[in-house]
């Protein structure tokens, strides 16, 4: 059974930084695309970053890019967002995704499995 589970989130004041983990289980997700999301209430889920399994190109929204980063560990099975200069907006739940597709785009519909989601809260 596939069970992707973030941690890392949490409290930050504007201009620090959270490094996301999402550790997956199940099976090996080392040739499957790998993407974050985040969701506020009210709105719907909203593409934050992904990056492919094929020469791990890398893709970042532009409320984003910049400031966030996506990695993944193969070896670990794990994919990472590292976040820095934070700002109240980025306040959300945050999703890490996976895909079977070879080169997904930003639509959540493309990314088959999803973890429950950690918080991240950016405030004074």
């Amino acid at each position: 059974q596939v069970q992707l589970v973030e941690s890392g989130g949490g409290l930050v004041q504007p201009g620090g930084s959270l490094r996301l983990s999402c550790a997956a289980s199940g099976r090996t997700f080392s040739r499957n695309s790998m993407g974050w999301f985040r969701q506020t209430p009210g709105n719907e889920r909203e593409f934050v970053a992904r990056i492919l399994w094929i020469g791990d190109n890398t893709d970042y929204s532009d409320s984003v890019k910049g400031r966030f980063t996506i990695a993944r560990d193969d070896a670990e099975n794990t994919v990472y967002l590292q976040m820095n200069s934070l700002k109240p907006e980025d306040t959300a739940v945050y999703y890490c995704a996976v895909s079977e597709m070879i080169a997904p785009d930003r639509q959540p519909s493309q990314y088959a499995y999803w973890g429950q989601g950690t918080q991240v809260t950016v405030s004074t």
